[in-house]
This record gives C-alpha cells, sequence and structure tokens, in this order.
C-alpha cells in the first residue's frame, strides 16, 4: 500500500513525466541546463607543510600552464601577509600591510615569497584567465611587537561567559607598532583598546582564556562554548571603530595592489558576522559584484551553516565541512551506505552557497580538524563532487601534488595520479541534466546529459564493495555508441542499446567514469600532467 501511495505522489508523478519526456528525447533543449555556462573549478594551492623556501609564488606562477590545462579557473592562495615567523602559514598574522615587502619578524619575505612575486603570480594568472582568491585571516592578530599591562578575567575555556576568577592585572602581547613598515599604508598601531581577548598573561607565565576588562565578546559569533569570538593570539575587537576602520582600508588597499577575483574569509564563526556583511559590501563596492567571497565555518553537522548564511543574508558562500565529514566516515566504514552520501549535508540544502571538497589544510594528516579520506575512497569523493550538477568544486594541492612533510606516511598524490583526468572530464563532459541511480547501498551511479556545447555527456558509476554494474539511460541518441572508462580501471567497454541504456561495469571498491570514445576531447585526458612542482622555481 505504502508503495502505491508513493507511486502515485505528485512529486513522484512529475519526476516519471520528466524523464519519459527525457527518453523519448523531447524538450531537452528547453531545459536551463542547456544553454548552461561552462563549468569552473577552484584550485586550493597550498598545504600545511610545502617548504618554507620563500618560492612558493614562484612556483605557482611556473604551474599556471599546468593548472589551465587541466582545468583550474580560480586558485586560492595561502594567506600572503606577514606572520609572525618566517615559516609561518600566514594564520598567525601579524601585519596585514605586508605582503613581503618589509623587513619584520625575521625576513623581508613571507614564507611563500616577495611581494613582487605575488604580483607577478597574480597578473600571470589574470593572463591565463585563472583568477585569484586572496585567503584573509583577520580574526586576530600574532606576534606583538610589545606587552602591555592591563586588568582581565579568566574565563571557562569551555563556557566563555563564566568567569573563573576576579579580574587581576596581568602582561599581554597586545602592542602592535609594525616598525619594520612605519606609517606605510597604514598609520594604525594596535595595543589594549582593540583587542577583546588573549590567551597568554606574560607576567605569570601562565595559559588560560583573558577577557579584557572594557571589552566583550561579540554576540553575533558562534554559540560553542558559550561564546566562540575567541580563538587564538590577541583577538580583534570589531566593536571598536578604529579596528573596522583599518580593516576596511585594508580591503581598498589590498585591491589596488592586486586584481583579486575573490576572497576566503578564514574562521568567520569566531569574528562579528556584523562586520563580514559590512566588509563583504565594501568589497563588492569596491571590486564588482561578482567578487567571490567564501567564509570557513567549520561545523561537522549543518544547521549552524545554514543558520549562520542566513544570518549573512546569503552574501556568501561556504566550504560544505559536513560533507566531507561523511567522506571520512563512508570511506572507513565497509559496507556503508552510498545512498546517504549527501543527506543533511551543505550541497544538498543550499548548492548555491556550497563549495566542495575532500581534503584542505586542516583535515590533512596530522592537523587539528584531521578527516582522513582512505586512498581507495579519494576518487570516488572526487568524482561526486567534480561531475555533478551541485556545488562549487575544490580540488587540494596535497592531493593533486601529495604531501611534503611531518606525516607518519607522506603522501603521494590521491587518485592513483588520475585526479587531472576528473578535473579535465568536468571541463569537457559533466554538464546537462543529472539523473541519479541511487538504488543499491554499495554501488551508485549518476548521468550527466550534456547540453548544446557539450552534447557527449557522461555515465559515472562506483562501489565501495565488490565489482558490480549498473543499467543506466544515456539517451537514444548515444544509441550503438561505444563507450569506456576513462580513467581505465575498468577495461570493459559498453555498446549503448537502441534504446538508449548502457550497463556499466565498475571493479570492486573504485570508481569507472564512462564517456563515448569518440567524444570530442577524449585525446586531451590522457595528457601528461606534471606533479612534481617542487622541480620548479
Amino acid at each position: 500500500m505504502l508503495s502505491f501511495l508513493l507511486w502515485c505522489h505528485p512529486k513522484k508523478r512529475k519526476e516519471r513525466q520528466l524523464w519519459k519526456q527525457i527518453e523519448e528525447a523531447e524538450h531537452l533543449d528547453q531545459l536551463p541546463s542547456w544553454d548552461a555556462p561552462d563549468n569552473t573549478l577552484m584550485l586550493q594551492a597550498f598545504e600545511w607543510h610545502v617548504p618554507a623556501d620563500q618560492g612558493h609564488w614562484r612556483r605557482l606562477h611556473q604551474a599556471l600552464p599546468n593548472f589551465k590545462a587541466i582545468g583550474v579557473d580560480n586558485i586560492w592562495i595561502p594567506p600572503g601577509c606577514k606572520a609572525m615567523n618566517p615559516s609561518g602559514n600566514g594564520y598567525d598574522i601579524y601585519d596585514l600591510y605586508d605582503l613581503g615587502e618589509f623587513e619584520q619578524k625575521g625576513s623581508r619575505a613571507t614564507k611563500w615569497g616577495t611581494k613582487e612575486e605575488l604580483q607577478s603570480l597574480v597578473a600571470a594568472a589574470q593572463d591565463f584567465g585563472i583568477g585569484i582568491y586572496w585567503d584573509a585571516v583577520l580574526n586576530h592578530k600574532a606576534g606583538a611587537d610589545y606587552a602591555e599591562r592591563f586588568q582581565a578575567v579568566r574565563v571557562d575555556p569551555q563556557e566563555r561567559n563564566m568567569k573563573i576568577a576576579p579580574a587581576e592585572e596581568i602582561e599581554g602581547w597586545v602592542g602592535f607598532n609594525f616598525s619594520g613598515r612605519g606609517n606605510h599604508y597604514s598609520s594604525m598601531k594596535y595595543n589594549k583598546n582593540h583587542f577583546s581577548g588573549i590567551d597568554w598573561d606574560q607576567s605569570r607565565q601562565k595559559c588560560g582564556v583573558y577577557k579584557i576588562q572594557g571589552h566583550e565578546w561579540a554576540n553575533d559569533v558562534a554559540n560553542e562554548n558559550g561564546n566562540y569570538d575567541y580563538l587564538m593570539f590577541a583577538n580583534l575587537d570589531y566593536s571598536n571603530a578604529e579596528v573596522r576602520r583599518d580593516v576596511l582600508k585594508w580591503a581598498e588597499w589590498l585591491n589596488a595592489q592586486l586584481p583579486l577575483s575573490g576572497m576566503r574569509l578564514d574562521a568567520v564563526k569566531h569574528y562579528s558576522a556584523g562586520f563580514q556583511k559590512e566588509l563583504i559590501d565594501h568589497l563588492r563596492t569596491i571590486a564588482g559584484p561578482d567578487y567571490f567571497i567564501v567564509g570557513e565555518y567549520w561545523k561537522g553537522e549543518t544547521k549552524p551553516l545554514v543558520d549562520y548564511l542566513k544570518q549573512m543574508d546569503y552574501k556568501l558562500s561556504l566550504f560544505d565541512s559536513a560533507l566531507v565529514g561523511r567522506f571520512s566516515s563512508i570511506s572507513q566504514t565497509p559496507g556503508a551506505d552510498l545512498r546517504n552520501i549527501f543527506y543533511n549535508t551543505l550541497v544538498q540544502l543550499y548548492p548555491d552557497h556550497s563549495v566542495t571538497f575532500v581534503a584542505n589544510h586542516d583535515t590533512q594528516p596530522g592537523q587539528s580538524l584531521e578527516a582522513p579520506v582512505t586512498s581507495f575512497f579519494k576518487p570516488l569523493a572526487y568524482a561526486l563532487i567534480l561531475l555533478r550538477d551541485q556545488g562549487q568544486p575544490c580540488i587540494f594541492y596535497g592531493d593533486l601534488y601529495g604531501l611534503q612533510a611531518d606525516v607518519k606516511d607522506p603522501m603521494t598524490p590521491s587518485c592513483r595520479g588520475k585526479l587531472s583526468i576528473l578535473t579535465r572530464a568536468r571541463k569537457l563532459y559533466a554538464y546537462g541534466l543529472q539523473r541519479d541511480y541511487f538504488d543499491k547501498p554499495n554501488c551508485i551511479g549518476f548521468v550527466r546529459y550534456g547540453n548544446r556545447r557539450h552534447p557527449s555527456g557522461l555515465a559515472c558509476v562506483m562501489s565501495n564493495a565488490g565489482p558490480s554494474r549498473k543499467r543506466m539511460y544515456v539517451g537514444r541518441r548515444h544509441a550503438k555508441q561505444t563507450w569506456t572508462d576513462i580513467l581505465q580501471w575498468c577495461d570493459q567497454t559498453v555498446v549503448i542499446d537502441a534504446k538508449g541504456y548502457g550497463e556499466f561495469p565498475v571493479s570492486a571498491m573504485s570508481v569507472s567514469v564512462w564517456v563515448n570514445s569518440e567524444a570530442e576531447g577524449r585525446d586531451s585526458l590522457s595528457h601528461h600532467f606534471d606533479e612534481n612542482i617542487y622541480k620548479l622555481a
């Protein structure tokens, strides 16, 4: 009875009518997907352990032709502002206005290189039609030039609104005079008036979360630990007009220094959402309405991400941390049900505001948010973010090139070196209407039907158990065509029958991506991708 009721449900009836039209090849050219623009792809162009040789901007510059060849349109570069020490990745930010130009904190260059090399990289990327996304670390400052004495209260790290000691005088590193830069670009100097909290009392050599007297935690931040305004180092207080004014001025200055296409906002749940909205509006006034903004809001469940998007009036996208958690869990669970892989993820709920990814610098081995995705599952996960219609995918430098050091088992490039084939397939074939065949727990598939500019389409099938196969409809216009697996992990061929169906096999614990063997661009899929980026620069 239940199955009959589901069959009669208006939504199911409408869905059957749509697929009847598709199988009769009617009205495909009237669907919005028929004239959709070309797919885009983001690359996170660093991992945590890139060598601190001040050569990374040069490496990326020389790799631009390779990035373009595999379909990369936008590059998220690491934080380019001066860190508290020469080997700092930039999340330990010292000076917003020093991009590797001034002798400060032990070096003129940042870990990544000099300002001139950065400007050369961005200009060259622009020539290749590749946009650069800046990684903005605006929650805190690190590496203060001097300590000050002031009154503060120690709060419970697990409940930041609860005082656990009376106010007392402490000594904290909150004085920033930027002596190497002086007043170039900005005359603003930071002191105890510009911060709301620190985590170290120099006078007592004592660690803790200290709220500076006269300041309050922001009330428009995540409510974890009671209030999650404080994260690390000297916590900026965006209720201070001087702080807001200086950071907005910096946004204008940065835009004048570099022709950027977008920005990643680090740690968005840790500082004022109200200020973030002001900043985003300011950036788009300066750089144009298409300036891309993505926030890093790390949480395993989706509701806080959705609440934050609403709070921000949907002005930006977010990295889908819930999906990465799902990839990690399913990859490590034998026989896990693949049909639920997108359930309650951001890409399922808000695909237009979701940046999908498989790994990043925070989730790689040894990091604080480590989220292991087993090696067999990496290509399955990448196929799911690169070849489907929903979300904006971002591939990870560490998966493209491998990880360098400080891990128990240094990683070689993931996907058995075939990630670049999947990215090219995204550019060539992952277009048009999508039909899911999520009908078996351990073997799922989907079809992309192509569009006007990219008519070939594709069929993808994957298994997290034994070998399997799936009968899927690719269209009568493909009848009698021979389709092969572009990854070459399944050496069989599939001939599409007169009704437009094919029986698509997949090997055990694997994924296969099937495309017409004579489709445009097939030859380019096998072009060599140079994985040895460290011979560059």
